[in-house]
């Protein structure tokens, strides 16, 4: 059973650092203890409202900082406020983040260390501990394809080594053989759960071995080990791209935050430990090989002290944060909005798989920092043959095998993002984004609005039933999307709007769902501009022209709505969204105004669905031209049953014209 293992006695060794060297480190080493027992004080006082603390484990974030090329990535957790200080964040900066004013990183919207600057190349983490992990995966392979020998470095704890996406994360940099370098600080426990009841190994630097990686165990409070080994490693890594896994034995002499205590860790612990301190014990080499003196080093403490106490005293005098609905708002998605390019020249009549394959084709060709990648879809050309043919048109660099990770994939593809890349993920069908749920919603979705990155992702999502796949292949799932701000969401019903819409989710810097129907892939055709051209988001279009009554709807619903209107001979107009999120509300209003009847349909199931938002829109803004009441129809509170005959009574195309009718005679 994995229990605490306490290392021997710190020893150190200097090899060719300079004497100027050893004191840098020490600076970068005592300053963020130095600010943390500020922080303990005013957060005593309720002027901080949180803390989670890294004493005893500085000499892992100053360290791996310190080894690593300044413009080289790292992705930092709870406790590497280490690695912002050797970087040189200003202070004034930090302290305004934990007080939540405007001039911190994330105006106000996220605390502690949940942020990145990209200027000082760091990428903070989210609450849910193992995504930076693949993140940093994403920039190895941005380093990779672009020639440059970088690595980068993604730090996690014993506990979150436990996340799936660990397992994902240390796959995909080994099966591609990614230059990050993950980091355990193995402090012995996740909050109060020790290790014991972590993992059963006694080493989690073993698991490398599953991944065909190596890996190493260092004293984590041994500044000069930690140090040497990075810088040696990473400097290997350079010349010959691979990960490794590198186990920092530490201990965590607080609790995980300050509220939580400390009473569940026994004091044989912290005595031991403590005299294992990081700091202590490298003061105290630098002492006996005479590199420094007691005034020399209280000189340095001094002066560090008179540094925070002057930016903590500026951040104080700052102004509370103030905002506004429409600023709030502005930040969620970044600003710009590509310019549509309309179709020009001749058509060809293609199906609706081979629209979306020629706009990716075409996208490819215009985007060459476009990287495609997913389960299957470079010599097998996807389950659906969407890329079929790429790998010989752009190669196995772009157009990328993925294994069976959507989570660590996405993740992948957001940190190509940071290194200016532009990235596909196809899920194979629309149901296995739930494997990436977390990456989306939480990652892509909110990293603009917390601090600013872009997330330039398209996630094309095979959807729907009528194909008779089951419960695990057939779900609508849009309404997940469009309910998270910050996604997105695209639901093109005709070859023409797939291509075009495709092609402008490539334009557009914010991350895109793009859902496409599967039933239609091979079941429709229609006149396709042939080349470049896009379709502007929120846009909808009058599929058909009426009077008696309006049908909203988008995706498949489209074509139902078609058949049933010309079955039964009624003057309906029939609007096809294209896009959920941003939502063409004029478009509706003025239809519903037109002919005061509406129905309200989609292919997900009803409950909660997104026609419930489009009803509720509609009541808000046109009740007094309705002359009956808004009506939905969707398919059953059910899951996708298999059988045909099930399928059919499931969705809403048979009960279509019933439901007319009904709106029809109101």
């Amino acid at each position: 059973m994995a229990t605490t293992i306490i290392p021997p006695s710190i020893t150190f060794d200097r090899r060719e650092l300079s004497d100027e060297q050893l004191r840098q480190l020490y600076r970068h080493l005592v300053k963020p203890r130095l600010i943390e027992q500020k922080m303990l004080l005013l957060l005593r006082q309720g002027q901080v409202s949180k803390w989670f603390s890294g004493v005893g484990q500085e000499a892992i974030s100053v360290g791996a900082a310190a080894a690593l090329q300044s413009d080289e990535i790292i992705f930092t957790m709870h406790r590497n406020l280490g690695v912002f200080t050797t970087r040189n964040v200003p202070l004034y900066r930090l302290f305004c983040q934990w007080q939540g004013k405007a001039d911190g990183f994330t105006k106000g919207r996220d605390r502690s260390f949940h942020f990145g600057t990209l200027a000082h190349h760091i990428v903070g983490m989210i609450s849910h501990l193992g995504p930076q992990l693949s993140l940093a995966d994403g920039v190895a392979l941005a380093h990779k394809l672009s020639g440059e020998q970088k690595v980068t470095l993604a730090f996690t704890g014993e506990g979150g080594t436990s996340e799936g996406e660990f397992h994902e994360a240390l796959n995909v940099a080994s099966v591609w053989q990614l230059p990050v370098i993950f980091l355990i600080e193995n402090n012995g426990y996740g909050l109060s759960t020790p290790v014991s009841e972590q993992y059963r190994c006694t080493n989690l630097a073993d698991r490398a071995i599953g991944y065909g990686m190596p890996a190493r165990i260092i004293d984590g409070n041994n500044i000069l080990e930690v140090y040497h080994t990075i810088k040696g490693i990473a400097h290997e890594m350079r010349q010959n791209p691979q990960p490794w896994l590198i186990e920092a034995r530490t201990f965590r002499m607080r609790g995980h935050e300050e509220a939580s205590g400390t009473k569940y860790v026994p004091q044989t612990l912290f005595d031991e430990w403590s005299k294992r301190d990081p700091i202590d014990n490298y003061r105290a080499f630098l002492l006996s090989e005479g590199v420094f003196s007691e005034e020399e080093i209280a000189q340095i403490e001094a002066h560090i002290k008179e540094e925070i106490n002057e930016a903590w005293e500026q951040a104080r005098q700052a102004p509370p944060i103030q905002s506004t609905e429409e600023q709030e708002l502005a930040d969620v998605y970044v600003p710009e909005t590509p310019v549509s390019t309309p179709p020009q020249g001749a058509t060809q009549k293609m199906r609706f798989v081979d629209a979306i394959s020629d706009g990716l084709r075409i996208a490819m060709e215009r985007h060459p920092n476009l990287i495609l990648m997913g389960q299957d879809i470079a010599e097998y050309g996807g389950v659906f043959k969407v890329t079929q043919g790429f790998i010989d048109l752009f190669g196995k660099e772009r157009v990328r095998n993925t294994p069976l990770c959507e989570s660590a994939i996405v993740g992948a593809a957001l940190g190509l993002s940071f290194k200016g890349y532009k990235s596909m993920v196809e899920m194979q069908f629309a149901d296995f984004v739930t494997c990436a749920f977390n990456q989306i919603v939480n990652n892509l979705a909110k990293i603009h609005y917390r601090w600013g990155a872009i997330a330039d992702v398209v996630v094309r999502m095979p959807t729907g039933a009528g194909v008779g796949a089951g419960p695990f292949h057939s779900q609508s799932n849009e309404a997940w999307f469009a309910h998270t701000p910050g996604l997105k969401v695209v639901y093109p019903a005709t070859p023409e709007d797939a291509k075009g819409l495709l092609l402008m989710a490539f334009e557009d810097p914010n991350p895109v769902m793009f859902f496409e129907h599967k039933a239609l892939y091979r079941s429709i055709s229609s006149q396709v501009p042939e080349g470049h051209y896009t379709l502007p988001f929120g846009q909808a279009r009058v599929a058909r022209p009426g009077t008696e009554a309006s049908i909203i709807t988008y995706g498949m619903g489209v074509h139902w709505a078609m058949q049933v209107v010309e079955a039964i001979g009624a003057d309906i107009e029939v609007i096809d969204l294209r896009t959920l999120i941003p939502l063409d509300t004029k478009t509706i209003f003025e239809s519903v105004r037109k002919t005061n009847k509406v129905l309200v349909l989609h292919e997900d199931t009803l409950t909660a669905g997104f026609g419930a938002e489009i009803a509720a829109r509609i009541t808000e803004a046109c009740f007094n031209w309705l002359d009956a009441p808004v009506m939905r129809l969707a398919s059953l509170d059910a899951p996708v049953p298999f059988a045909p005959q099930l399928e059919q009574l499931f969705l809403p195309k048979n009960r279509l014209q019933k439901k007319l009718e009904q709106l029809l005679q109101w």
